[in-house]
């Protein structure tokens, strides 16, 4: 395993619980920075913590509204200790088709572009911002995503913009992680919170 994935997982074990019995952990970055494929490396580095994608909470119509349906299919049971059900949505059909249950395991990530949102801050254990310059997020996620999604991506782009205008993540990190050829270099986030 990464030395600095292992050093992180040991520093997430060590946090006090954030939401309920649950230690919360927000995998944020722009779109295309590598955060699913790093919380999936994680997550195995945490022994199996379960994945929250909040691909799955966001709609066509809904990119980054989907707070309050985070906020009530997922906090407030795990912070009740209680399994969590959430709807998946379906981004071919444009509706949700599946419901998800999340057990309140002592670590949870949640990744996705706004993970680290204001209003998820005050439950996260931690933050973690993946370190990748947004153009060349964009250019990694539309290479990803290709030709096909094109119309995507020219509505996504500045929607992203916005939300992180509006609603930045990056200044409250607790880690800033940088992918390498070869694994990950893992640092301590921002020095200053605003």
């Amino acid at each position: 395993m990464d030395r600095d994935l292992a050093l992180l997982a040991a520093r997430l074990r060590a946090v006090p619980p954030s939401c309920g019995p649950v230690r919360l952990i927000a995998v944020d970055g722009h779109a295309g920075s590598g955060k699913s494929t790093f919380a999936g490396r994680l997550a195995d580095a945490l022994g199996g913590a379960p994945v929250v994608h909040t691909d799955d909470l966001a709609t066509h119509e809904e990119l980054f509204a989907w707070s309050e349906r985070f906020a009530h299919q997922i906090l407030r049971p795990l912070s009740r200790g209680e399994t969590a059900r959430y709807g998946v949505y379906d981004w071919v059909r444009g509706e949700f088709t599946e419901v998800r249950e999340l057990a309140p395991t002592p670590l949870v990530l949640v990744e996705g572009v706004g993970a680290g949102r204001r209003a998820l801050r005050p439950y996260l254990a931690s933050l973690v911002w993946m370190e990748l310059a947004r153009e060349h997020s964009w250019e990694r996620g539309r290479l990803r995503d290709g030709p096909g999604l094109a119309a995507f991506w020219s509505g996504w782009i500045p929607a992203e913009r916005a939300h992180f205008a509006a609603d930045p993540s990056r200044p409250y990190a607790d880690f800033l992680v940088h992918q390498k050829q070869m694994g990950y270099e893992v640092l301590m986030g921002p020095p200053e919170t605003p």
